[in-house]
């Protein structure tokens, strides 16, 4: 008789490194077949619900994005972090704060306006005034985590997590309590921003293909974010001191890279990074802030970042296929009946088939036999 086993390689597997995210693809889209003919669905005609007819026409197309964009923007932050082994898992809370600095920035001068101007409140600098102070909204949230790690070496896991909290209750003080819309009926929801202080929608400057959808220019933020991300953790020096204290601390410290400025340029950054796509949030499709305001997307921008190798093009990918789940958690509860929460039944699948593969990154499966396991023993 013969059995497996797990044996370190001598050097981490490129080739594995890539095909770990493929391999876990594929892992969880055979699982989800079974998933589907376990809740009573034609496994095919159900995954056609669910990965394409959400984007079978420019709307659904126009939602992938509006939903991709958020996360591909947290996930780049989270990704500079994760190099260097800061872990912060607090973007949701950061994403909230910067939604929340915008968010007083625009009901500020919708409130100083008349009725008859309040629709154009603020002029034309109030959208990017709007867009700074959410990211740095975002970094002093963060700055917090970077604080306690730091200076007292408090574990910026839970630390940064428990702000989430914290944060979220705070945007619900804020919509119901002094942010609340006088004329909204006792509703937890703030005052609708006016139009200067809106992402414009793509459809407004004439660009027919998206006449008739939510997307707006918040998705050039992202764009703008992507290739600047990729110059920064591939080729600037401060990127590769950030890498370097991730892969080796103990070099890092002995090259004189300081610690706590990583420390506290990582989770600034990915503060930022968040804080922004606050801003995308209550800017764009919501136009105001409210207690529903749960996206989720600064816990699942974790397994965008790892998806897509912290590799700024493989976030890109990473956070279509993410937002393609959500999207088809929704199609299957429209059209099936199914319950929307089945988005975070894949997602879980992808994330832990992905920690499975990744094993394999570093380890390689030897097969061996019972004589030479007695030996051993």
């Amino acid at each position: 008789m013969s059995g497996l086993r797990l044996v370190p390689r001598a050097l981490p597997s490129s080739i594995m490194l890539l095909a770990a995210p493929l391999i876990a693809v594929a892992l969880t889209l055979l699982v989800g077949l079974a998933v589907f003919a376990s809740l009573g669905q034609n496994p095919l005609h159900a995954f056609r619900v669910y990965f394409l007819d959400p984007v079978s026409d420019m709307n659904g197309v126009s939602e992938l994005l509006l939903k991709a964009s958020p996360l591909c923007l947290i996930a780049l932050g989270l990704a500079i972090g994760f190099r260097a082994g800061i872990w912060n898992i607090g973007a949701e809370g950061q994403m909230y704060l910067g939604g929340i600095f915008a968010t007083g920035l625009a009901i500020h001068f919708a409130d100083g306006a008349d009725a008859a101007n309040a629709i154009n409140a603020g002029g034309a600098w109030l959208l990017p005034a709007m867009i700074l102070l959410a990211a740095i909204g975002g970094a002093l949230w963060a700055s917090i985590t970077a604080l306690l790690r730091a200076q007292f070496h408090a574990n910026e896991i839970l630390v940064s997590l428990m702000l989430t909290y914290v944060a979220d209750l705070l945007v619900k003080f804020l919509v119901f309590g002094p942010w609340q819309d006088p004329q909204a009926n006792n509703f937890p929801i703030t005052v609708s921003f006016s139009d200067n202080a809106l992402f414009p929608l793509l459809a407004s400057w004439g660009w027919g293909w998206f006449d008739g959808t939510r997307i707006n220019a918040s998705v050039f933020i992202t764009l703008a974010a992507v290739p600047l991300a990729w110059l920064f953790m591939e080729r600037s020096f401060i990127g590769f001191q950030l890498r370097v204290t991730g892969l080796a601390p103990s070099a890092a410290r002995y090259a004189g890279f300081g610690e706590k400025r990583m420390i506290w340029l990582a989770l600034l950054i990915s503060g930022a990074a968040a804080g922004l796509a606050g801003v995308s949030e209550v800017a764009g499709p919501i136009g105001q802030l409210n207690d529903r305001w749960i996206p989720g997307y600064g816990f699942t921008a974790i397994i965008v970042a790892t998806l897509g190798r912290m590799h700024a093009v493989g976030i890109v990918f990473a956070a279509l296929l993410m937002a393609l789940l959500y999207l088809g958690g929704e199609a299957v509860q429209i059209s099936l009946q199914l319950p929307k929460a089945i988005s975070q039944v894949f997602q879980g699948l992808l994330l832990m088939f992905l920690l499975a593969c990744d094993v394999l990154v570093n380890y390689r499966i030897v097969r061996q036999s019972s004589a030479s396991s007695a030996a051993r023993a």
